[in-house]
């Protein structure tokens, strides 16, 4: 069941805050605030409007920052949140892409580890011309094998 979310009316927050009416709808004027309004024009204070209005009366009353200033900082926190956002983006992207690379990098690094053992392992491989019966080779002729070996710190 989808719970209903509770609205507060003017009255209701000009007490919870010891305000007056008037200074509420002065922030709102002001565009500090945006409560809905219901179908008979009533303000309708939801949570985030009571934060919000929260923050507007600390700053006005509690710091003595006036109207101009309270809405400058408004603005700057919203663009805050803004960059907060897009840092983190760009945060996770350059995450994936190191943990590609690191998986990418294992995974190179397992596979030459197993073609290094398999060199290791299996016997040189010679490299003998078909049999020609009338053929018979030079000395200057035979072909020299290279001879791999490769050392490891055991």
């Amino acid at each position: 069941m989808k719970r209903k979310k509770g609205y507060f009316s003017i009255s209701a927050v000009a007490e919870m805050f010891s305000v007056h009416q008037q200074t509420i709808r002065l922030y709102e004027k002001e565009g500090l605030i945006a409560p809905k309004r219901s179908e008979g024009n009533t303000r309708l204070f939801s949570e985030e409007d009571v934060n919000k209005l929260e923050e507007v009366i600390y700053l006005t009353h509690q710091l003595g920052i006036n109207l101009a200033g309270v809405e400058m900082i408004l603005k700057l926190q919203k663009k805050v949140q803004k960059l907060q956002k897009q840092m983190n983006m760009a945060f996770d992207d350059v995450n994936d892409a190191l943990v590609k690379e690191v998986i990418s990098c294992k995974t190179n690094a397992q596979e030459n580890a197993i073609k290094l053992m398999n060199m290791k392992q299996a016997p040189l491989l010679q490299k003998v011309p078909p049999i020609n019966r009338e053929y018979k080779p030079h000395l200057e002729e035979t072909v020299d094998l290279v001879q791999w070996k490769i050392d490891y710190d055991e």
